[in-house]
């Protein structure tokens, strides 16, 4: 157990290492000699985990993907909106989700597969959608292919545009006014009413998660140290 919390710890430090550097100097410019000092370990430490740069950009890539799973709920439709608010405090919150999201966006990164973390993004919208389809939650013209690119491009580009105006200090107002615009013309009248779309909601998971992530972190720690 102890030896499975230092890997654990080692891969995270390489991949914020990584993340960090990529987020400075671009993909092509940054060489794997940087990412070592960056982190303080040796060749041999970080290709235990990685095989190459290319891999470690698609593990920085990974970081996007929400690393807990979400709370079932009753109306499906409130995974969805648990999902936006989450990723929009990990924007705001945690360099790794911040440097993923603008290696996804470095048009420099050759040969890395930067529409992998968008293809993820919407196939997690899409299979959320299909629930609530089958759950009768969704108003019968729903394509649930369209809004699922949809919702996924309308966040990506609110994200961007919070980033460059404020540091995405107000994402989640933002991503509050997209659930509102969106959720109305896709949800059944009777089951939008049930929904928690309000910031402190969004609040509310944020603790949640960090709680949760804090004591997780937490044993890791207590664990690697015995």
């Amino acid at each position: 157990m102890a030896q499975q919390a230092r890997a654990i710890r080692t891969r995270r430090l390489i991949l914020e290492s990584a993340a960090a550097v990529f987020a400075e100097r671009g993909y092509e410019r940054t060489t794997i000699g940087e990412i070592l000092v960056r982190a303080g370990l040796t060749k041999g430490a970080l290709y235990f985990h990685f095989a190459s740069k290319e891999d470690l950009a698609l593990g920085v890539l990974d970081a996007q993907m929400l690393d807990e799973p979400l709370t079932p709920q009753p109306v499906k439709l409130q995974e969805l909106i648990d999902q936006a608010f989450l990723l929009a405090h990990r924007l705001q919150r945690d360099p790794l989700v911040r440097a993923s999201v603008a290696l996804a966006m470095d048009s420099g990164a050759a040969g890395v597969d930067r529409a992998a973390p968008f293809r993820a993004w919407i196939d997690q919208v899409a299979e959320i959608l299909t629930v609530a389809k089958v759950r009768g939650e969704l108003l019968l013209h729903v394509d649930v292919t369209d809004t699922a690119e949809l919702f996924a491009g309308s966040f990506s580009g609110i994200q961007a545009m919070s980033q460059i105006l404020c540091d995405r200090n107000d994402l989640t107002h933002r991503v509050l006014v997209l659930l509102r615009y969106v959720l109305p013309t896709i949800c059944t009248p009777a089951l939008l009413i049930r929904l928690e779309m309000t910031e402190e909601h969004a609040r509310r998971l944020a603790a949640e998660y960090d709680e949760k992530r804090f004591a997780e972190d937490g044993e890791n720690l207590t664990t690697s140290s015995r």
